[in-house]
């Protein structure tokens, strides 16, 4: 909980002094965030064991912030934080989430109109008070509107990025339980939705009453909702709720099925076994005799039916049923796959480690290779790479490919950038340097409101780039925060066939573009894709999953993604 709460004071501090024009300082202090974010030890056991020194050996964290961190670890509060939101005292976290929000516009709307919250932005938008400011005018205060109406349809629920953590840190506790036979998540969690509304978990205990003691006296419940013999349900410190229920064993198959969904699913599941003189519901699978035939497991259900089991992800009534009955279930790309992350930051041009850490860190997880792929020189606040500090950073990959293989290492470090797509199309970095890649990526980070048609002839100058392999997240959502740019899903697939450009699914929590809809109209189109974490710190390279949960709701198998297949097979498919 700390790295999170210092986390967020650190971003704070950072978009403080953004609006107070501090040039270097609030890079500092983001990039000590990213790195406490990501920290996979609690900074309060690094202080304990060894004090300001231990502080200052985190990657990021130098005297002064080690200083802060130090501060409020022992008082809770820092008073450096504390003197910036005297003096600016507004919800920083409700404003900057509003698209097109950022931290001078906040302050400009404070000392002008005094607007302290989301309320009483929308209140000054809606009164046209926001428009005649200098440097806003009525587009800025309509998108100001349409941010906010956005941000309104995204209330209550959470990033799976978010909600799995904490499930998994639930579930890991339940079945350390001796009490406990069996536990599993259900619900939206367990069909990895991209977005979640609580947490759902069942179990088998013959002691029910002492697991759901154990529930609701976690540490992170700050309110018990409903505390029973066979079902509790608390609210968390993070705000979502999370519910347990505890089933007999002769029904938990058929509790699982019930309570993962989704509802669509469910309800044609149920016609299914009353049109085969079944009832099927919570309790089990039962006979016009009332006589259970099925339930001790979700496979014997499906099975009864005469259907495959179907992958939980699968589960949205999308015609996962009819081919569970003809044998047409795709092989599903597995967690296990994945061969390679082709978008990784280095800290060159903002990331928070090394090449060389990058690459060990890949090694670690198992991968054959990585992709470094850094920001070009237009997006100058990600410290964008020119074309003469990207050759510098080939030489240095070149160099440690030459160290990984005189220590018998089986692993390359593939070159590779994230360019930027200008307006016109072009990309920012001359061909001569781009053909020096091993692969290139492309994306759009600016001027998202675009009309289709001019975003459309934007990408397809992109994509017929004879250098441009790849699109990262190709419709620029940003979960929560901002919808997709206006893009033509259709005429994006045919160009990327036609063109042999890969689409990425970005892995990145806040991201996860492409859609799962959109990957399987990628999928039928044959267009190849490509799942990335997008990492900025070696810790990020764990997102790696929530791309594949993504890919495995679009119905992806091993052959429609590149970074399944070993390095030698998909650098021959690029341009």
């Amino acid at each position: 909980m700390k790295n999170r709460e210092l986390a967020k004071i650190f971003n704070e501090l950072a978009e403080y002094l953004e609006m107070d024009g501090v040039r270097f300082k609030p890079y500092a202090y983001q990039k000590a965030a990213l790195t406490l974010e990501n920290l996979k030890d609690n900074v309060e056991d690094i202080y304990n064991h060894g004090g300001l020194k231990a502080l200052k050996a985190i990657p990021g964290v130098g005297e002064s912030i080690a200083q802060k961190i130090e501060e409020y670890l022992n008082t809770g509060k820092i008073e450096y934080y504390e003197e910036f939101r005297r003096k600016l005292p507004i919800d920083l976290d409700e404003l900057i989430a509003v698209e097109g929000m950022g931290p001078k516009k906040a302050k400009v709307l404070f000392e002008k109109l005094g607007v302290t919250n989301l309320r009483e932005l929308e209140e000054a938008a809606r009164a046209n008070r926001i428009a005649p400011l200098k440097g806003f005018g009525a587009k800025t205060e309509a998108n100001i509107l349409e941010g906010i109406e956005f941000l309104k349809k995204s209330t209550g629920r959470f990033l799976l990025g978010e909600a799995l953590p904490l499930a998994e840190q639930v579930l890991a506790a339940l079945r350390a339980l001796p009490e406990v036979e069996q536990a599993d998540m259900a619900g939206s969690l367990r069909r990895r939705k991209e977005t979640i509304g609580d947490l759902d978990f069942l179990a088998v205990s013959s002691q029910p009453e002492k697991v759901m003691d154990f529930f609701v006296s976690r540490p992170e419940v700050v309110k018990v909702h409903g505390h029973g013999r066979t079902k509790s349900s608390v609210r968390l410190r993070q705000g979502l709720d999370m519910d347990l229920r505890v089933i007999p064993t002769e029904s938990y198959g058929a509790a699982l099925q019930y309570f993962s969904g989704s509802k669509e699913h469910n309800i044609a599941l149920r016609q299914i076994a009353i049109d085969q003189g079944y009832k099927l519901n919570e309790y089990g699978l039962f006979d016009r005799e009332e006589r259970q035939v099925a339930g001790v497991t979700e496979e014997e259900i499906y099975a009864k039916l005469g259907l495959a089991w179907i992958p939980p992800e699968l589960r949205e009534d999308r015609g996962e049923l009819a081919a569970a009955r003809e044998g047409r279930l795709p092989r599903l790309i597995g967690y296990g796959d994945i061969k390679g992350d082709l978008h990784v930051h280095c800290n060159w041009n903002g990331g928070a480690d090394s090449i060389e850490e990058i690459a060990r860190a890949a090694l670690a997880l198992g991968y054959e290779y990585v992709g470094i792929s850094d920001h070009t020189k237009f997006l100058r606040i990600e410290h964008g790479l020119d074309e003469e500090q990207l050759l510098a950073r080939n030489r240095e990959i070149d160099a440690l490919n030459e160290k990984l293989h005189r220590e018998g290492k089986k692993f390359i470090v593939l070159k590779g950038c994230e360019a930027n797509i200008m307006n016109d199309g072009t990309i920012d970095i001359t061909d001569e340097v781009l053909a020096q890649m091993d692969f290139v990526i492309a994306g759009v980070h600016s001027t998202f409101k675009m009309p289709r048609s001019e975003m459309m002839a934007r990408l397809k100058a992109a994509m017929h780039n004879p250098h441009v392999d790849i699109i990262s997240h190709p419709t620029g959502r940003i979960l929560k925060r901002r919808e997709e740019y206006e893009v033509n899903v259709a005429e994006l697939l045919r160009l990327a066939h036609d063109t042999g450009t890969v689409l990425e699914i970005n892995a990145y929590p806040e991201r996860l573009d492409l859609c799962d809809t959109n990957i399987r109209a990628a999928k039928e189109a044959g267009v190849r894709m490509v799942i990335n974490t997008d990492a900025h710190h070696i810790d990020q390279l764990r997102f790696m999953p929530y791309g594949i949960s993504q890919a495995r709701r679009g119905w992806a198998e091993k052959e429609d993604i590149i970074n399944a297949w070993p390095v030698q097979k998909f650098i021959t498919l690029l341009k």
